[in-house]
């Protein structure tokens, strides 16, 4: 009889991403254009932004690639906020 494999773990996030989630589940939105470029963190209740430095439209990508994160509709027509799929522990 074959072995099952057990569940694989998910791959490591990097410092970035992180980041971006903690500040996500802080309250922060995370918002980028419509080509998911431009990340900006837009904190909800007095409307702040802070541009994380590090993070690049390859960044945005490859969360939700992993399935961290999905695009929703933006205040702006051109604009994307991203939110989290799940809670991360």
């Amino acid at each position: 009889m074959a072995k099952k494999k057990a569940a694989s773990t998910p791959p490591k996030l990097t410092e970035i991403e992180q980041d971006l989630l903690s500040h996500i589940q802080d309250g922060y939105q995370l918002e980028t254009d419509s080509l998911g470029g431009n990340p900006v963190l837009r904190r909800s209740k007095d409307d702040e932004g802070i541009r994380p430095l590090s993070a690049n439209r390859n960044t945005i990508k490859a969360m939700e690639q992993r399935g961290l994160i999905s695009p929703g509709k933006g205040r702006e027509p051109l604009t994307i906020v991203w939110r989290l799929n799940k809670k991360i522990k």
